[in-house]
């Protein structure tokens, strides 16, 4: 994957470039770099979990012609799961800090927090690939294996959730 950090450097315009040269605002302009890739590498990752959470609604679809109610109601506990998981990585903060704050937000946290999410791809990667398994399970009619991906598959968005929600207090080094 691209690293966004390097593309915002490279785009910066004008203004932006003059910016760097100003005493005392070199550090608030690559600060302010920082959080709009991350802020980009976030709505990819919001995104790329929408486009996940669609092949779930395409499985309850093919749910909903051959199997019982039981299933297609863990089905329905998990697309909503997806949804509250793309609205905290679209909303997630994103590294400010105010003049006097408690916990100063410093250019190599805002970095550790682009390095963190831009882990959280192999998470989604990962349940991509758990999600063509329920997919091929529910084709072949294979109810056992169609009830282990749905587990699978609520195990790895919880942990996905799970580690998302550490980021702040990570970032911040609070967390204890």
């Amino acid at each position: 994957m691209a690293d966004i950090r390097d593309r915002v450097e490279e785009d910066r315009g004008i203004l932006k470039k003059i910016q760097n040269y100003v005493p005392g605002f070199r550090g608030y302009r690559r600060r302010e770099d920082l959080r709009d890739a991350d802020r980009m590498l976030r709505m990819q990752l919001a995104q790329k979990l929408g486009t996940t959470r669609r092949g779930l609604e395409e499985c309850r679809g093919m749910l909903m012609q051959s199997y019982g109610s039981k299933e297609l109601e863990t089905l329905g506990g998990l697309i909503f799961q997806f949804k509250k998981v793309e609205g905290a990585v679209t909303h997630a903060e994103m590294g400010y800090s105010g003049i006097a704050a408690d916990i100063q937000i410093k250019e190599e946290e805002l970095d550790r927090l682009y390095e963190f999410d831009a882990g959280m791809l192999d998470h989604i990667a990962a349940i991509t690939v758990s999600i063509d398994s329920l997919k091929n399970a529910l084709m072949a009619a294979d109810e056992q294996a169609a009830h282990r991906d749905m587990m699978s598959i609520k195990a790895r968005i919880t942990d996905f959730e799970d580690k998302f929600n550490r980021r702040s207090r990570v970032m911040e080094g609070t967390e204890v």
